[in-house]
């Protein structure tokens, strides 16, 4: 794993826009959060990068949203939700 890359939960919490992948679990973690492209398809991330540099409004909404979303996730939370599920199995 390249750690030099930004993810896209890092980069929305940074209040960033992310264009990102419509593949594996990247739909599901950025929401509506994120504008979300075909990888295989020049046109389609051609589209995605120029909403987002073309529109101002969901530019802002993008960066507000993405602030929001990451939030979500955090190493807390997991460790959270990782102890309740163990009590409830040591129960």
């Amino acid at each position: 794993m390249d750690r030099g890359k930004p993810r896209p939960l890092e980069t929305m919490a940074c209040g960033t826009p992310v264009v990102t992948s419509g593949i594996t679990a990247l739909p599901e973690v950025v929401g509506d959060a994120a504008v979300v492209v075909d990888p295989y398809d020049v046109e389609s991330i051609a589209w995605g990068i120029r909403r987002v540099v073309e529109d101002n409004t969901l530019r802002e909404e993008l960066r507000r949203k993405g602030i929001e979303r990451a939030k979500h996730f955090s190493w807390d939370r997991a460790a959270e939700l990782t102890w309740k599920v163990l009590q409830e199995a040591a129960n």
